[in-house]
């Protein structure tokens, strides 16, 4: 597994609790699938193949998948999508271009530029107004990468999912990419399962951690599952 420390490692279950992206809907977009007869191709690449004939997704996967979700979310095609990917991968040189600080600047033309490939200006005007009815293209890259950090590549590094303030952190170079409490280090699962079995005192000492670690860590958790359960 040492090839893995950086990369993080999520089972779609895992992905599905942190992005709130249906697990089977991961499967499909990594994937691909058939719809009466018609294949349809993988939005994408996934980072991890352990050939063990299961699906896993790396921290740029993660970043990948909060981006396209919030596209598809405001009306833009997984189809759209998949060629936008195609289009950027080719003009960045990142397989994950979605969630690179670039996108975020030219990522409309690149759109605008696979709508002129494979539809009419009829499509074209639509692809603008779902971008401009609700919400500007910038704000549905802000929305979707919000609480990310770059690094000098402009590649997505670290992962703030509630907040600076709250002081969890996703950090694909620390116990593989799981949410971890930024002061200890120790997972967020962890502390939480030992809290809500111990309470969060007893926790709290056998960890070696402060109580707030472990009352944020279940804050978290709690969090997580109300949100897998929307």
């Amino acid at each position: 597994m040492s090839e893995l420390i950086g990369i993080g490692l999520y089972t779609p279950a895992e992905a599905a609790r942190l992005t709130r992206v249906p697990a089977a809907k991961i499967v499909r977009w990594l994937n691909g699938h058939m719809i009466k007869g018609q294949p349809y191709k993988p939005l994408w690449q996934s980072q991890i193949d352990l050939e063990d004939g299961h699906t896993y997704l790396g921290f740029r996967d993660l970043m990948e998948l909060k981006v396209a979700a919030e596209f598809i979310k405001h009306g833009v095609s997984a189809i759209r999508v998949r060629a936008a990917i195609e289009v950027a991968r080719d003009v960045y040189g990142y397989d994950h271009p979605l969630s690179t600080d670039r996108f975020k600047t030219d990522g409309k033309d690149i759109f605008l530029r696979v709508i002129d490939d494979i539809a009419d200006g009829s499509e074209q005007e639509k692809l603008l107004n779902t971008f401009h009815r609700q919400y500007t293209f910038a704000h549905i890259i802000e929305r979707s990468l919000k609480g990310v950090e770059f690094d000098e590549t402009g590649a997505p590094s670290l992962w703030w999912p509630v907040g600076h303030r709250e002081r969890i952190i996703v950090d694909p170079a620390r116990s593989f990419g799981q949410p971890i409490d930024e002061v200890s280090g120790v997972p967020t699962s962890v502390l939480a399962a030992a809290g809500r079995a111990e309470g969060a005192g007893p926790a709290a000492r056998a960890f070696d951690v402060p109580l707030t670690s472990v009352k944020r860590a279940m804050k978290f958790e709690m969090q997580l599952e109300k949100g897998l359960a929307a």
